[in-house]
């Protein structure tokens, strides 16, 4: 499957969403997507930024939901 192009805005805010959980390398990912679900990033952006899988994304906001 062919990648998509990213916008210059787009890459702007996937940029820093990685620099803000970049001092994070303890956190778990469900601390992560709490942090990241912050700039409104698709599961796939997540993931991408979070080195795992979309599914693995979604059951962490699962999670987050049941926690609340």
């Amino acid at each position: 499957m062919a990648k998509r192009p990213i916008s210059e805005e787009r890459q702007a805010v996937l940029m820093l969403a990685y620099l803000c959980i970049a001092t994070e390398k303890d956190a778990n990912l469900i601390r992560k997507v709490n942090i990241l679900d912050r700039f409104g990033l698709t599961d796939d952006e997540l993931a991408l930024i979070c080195e795992c899988k979309s599914q693995s994304i979604r059951d962490a906001r699962q999670k987050i939901k049941k926690k609340k």
